[in-house]
């Protein structure tokens, strides 16, 4: 899509996560992320069954296990996640893709591999890419903090542009039609930069006209006056305009173009996508790692002035800037585990309110008191209300009905301030699966994903009332329903089957943690001023 130009690249989405009513709203989001990083602007879910309002729970359900319907528990905070991928996918659909390398696919190399004759080209069947040269290159671009998108033979051949690249990458290749070579020599003549990973292709495939066309290959070949290796092992060859260059190892060839790399990266679980705009630059910055980034980052573009958006919050401010010793532009950045962040670079100055960076003023203070629980929604029958200064699973009360409950629980709890602090992060600890949070009547938002934290502006010196409500899975209930053997697989096609493609049976499940776990805690902070 981005090769062609076209707008939008669509994605069927979340279809299977994990085993049918387990999918989680915090793994939907890290999916849609991953998709986002990826080059997908435009995520479709699969899938919603058509179920009769008259249907017994949970309703007609079929293979796809995300269940992405109005009977599922989790459907109750989906318009959350809807909302951040909106708030995404309108970056994303705005200006034009800014990857640097157009990574050549070698396809011809795949069908002269005897087990390429039939070489599926599906996610369960990865051969396609792993394993061969082109996956390993398209592996270090990816670690390394390069953009790329991937070109084929037909696609070089037609009336595009691949100058918009930084340059056009060949993995190691054997075979290679004469006429892609030649198109990659004429690119190079207008400007382009080719580079060559380890060698030059040996031969052309199939056999037609064999003796003709390799000979136009490698007479293709020997007008490449290539220099002697430099330290780097880069070989040169200026061709009109451009230049191809050849060596053993793509990054050192990367660098000879004078293409940057996002060093973002570096951080474990920090992966982005850059997106060119009027005026600047916009990136989509994703965290699935496992420990806080917080410090500077340089990018690979010039910016004199970054805005950063937080899609989940809608907090907007202007970042902290500097130049580093490279000249390079970087930023500030904290980003937790889970979280994202959207980066508009700017070309010029602009002015605005600062973002709002934190800090902790002293150590987290856990809410501690009583909490009154009680089940507003959700079914089959709503469970007992009951108070408790111990926040454990509600599927381990003793109650018979809240173990097979799917729904939601109201957790309530007064308490006074712990400190003098002008605003504290509360911090719900462990959440099974999503919550909505209310402070002395005012909002804090849906927070259905990692980190679940949220900041609460001022406090109440005493009496604050906080109010969340917490919404489970709908597997203890489908569970239950397989113990007790009740029948509900009535779809007349492929009717029911687990992620496993067998017969589908959850009355061997344990019963999923649900409700507030905690330790709810307060962190004191301040703004940080960097």
């Amino acid at each position: 899509a981005h090769v062609t130009g076209r707008r939008l690249t669509s994605a069927e989405t979340g279809t299977w996560l994990g085993e049918h009513f387990t999918v989680t709203l915090d793994q939907l989001k890290q999916e849609v992320d991953q998709l986002f990083v990826s080059g997908v602007n435009h995520v479709i879910y699969h899938g919603t069954a058509y179920s009769p309002r008259d249907a017994a729970w949970p309703g007609w359900q079929f293979y796809a296990s995300t269940e992405l319907n109005p009977r599922n528990a989790i459907w109750r905070d989906l318009p959350a996640l809807n909302r951040y991928v909106a708030r995404v996918q309108s970056i994303l659909q705005s200006g034009r893709p800014d990857n640097d390398v157009l990574l050549y696919w070698p396809i011809y190399d795949n069908w002269h591999d005897t087990t390429g004759l039939r070489s599926d080209f599906e996610v369960q069947q990865p051969a396609w890419l792993h394993g061969k040269p082109v996956g390993a290159v398209a592996r270090v671009l990816w670690q390394r903090g390069y953009g790329f998108d991937y070109v084929s033979d037909r696609l070089l051949r037609a009336n595009l542009s691949p100058l918009d690249y930084r340059a056009i990458v060949v993995p190691p290749t054997d075979h290679m039609p004469d006429e892609t070579f030649g198109r990659l020599v004429d690119l190079a003549r207008t400007g382009a930069t080719v580079i060559f990973v380890d060698q030059l292709p040996s031969d052309v495939p199939g056999l037609s006209r064999l003796a003709e066309r390799r000979r136009r290959l490698e007479d293709a070949k020997r007008r490449l006056v290539l220099s002697v290796a430099d330290g780097n092992g880069v070989r040169r060859s200026v061709v009109g305009k451009g230049r191809v260059l050849v060596g053993h190892d793509v990054e050192p060839l990367l660098d000879a173009a004078g293409v940057r790399r996002e060093r973002m990266v570096d951080h474990a679980g920090v992966r982005f996508i850059r997106r060119r705009q009027e005026g600047g630059h916009q990136y989509f910055i994703s965290h699935a790692g496992a420990t806080t980034l917080d410090g500077w980052i340089p990018l690979a573009v010039s910016a004199a002035a970054v805005a950063i958006m937080d899609p989940m919050s809608e907090r907007t401010g202007i970042a902290q800037r500097r130049t580093g010793t490279d000249g390079q532009a970087e930023v500030y950045l904290q980003l937790e585990p889970g979280a994202s962040l959207i980066l508009r670079a700017f070309d010029r100055s602009v002015s605005g309110a600062p973002w709002p960076y934190l800090r902790p003023l002293g150590a987290p203070v856990e809410l501690r008191g009583n909490w009154s629980v009680t089940f507003p929604a959700g079914g089959p029958v709503l469970p007992a209300s009951f108070r408790t200064d111990t926040l454990v699973s509600w599927t381990e009360r003793g109650d018979e009905e809240a173990r097979r409950f799917a729904g939601t629980a109201r957790y309530s709890i007064r308490f006074d301030a712990p400190g003098e602090a002008s605003s504290y992060l509360l911090d719900l600890g462990r959440v099974a699966e999503s919550a909505r949070v209310r402070l002395n009547g005012q909002e804090l938002g849906i927070l259905f994903a990692r980190p679940f934290r949220v900041e609460t502006g001022p406090l109440r010196r005493t009496g604050n009332e906080l109010e969340i409500e917490v919404t489970n899975l709908s597997a203890n209930r489908i569970r239950d329903l397989d113990v007790r053997r009740v029948p509900w697989k009535v779809f007349a096609d492929i009717n029911f089957v687990g992620i496993d493609y067998k017969p589908f049976d959850a009355s061997g499940w344990p019963l999923k943690p649900s409700g507030l776990l905690g330790p709810v805690r307060l962190e004191p902070l301040a703004s940080q001023d960097r």
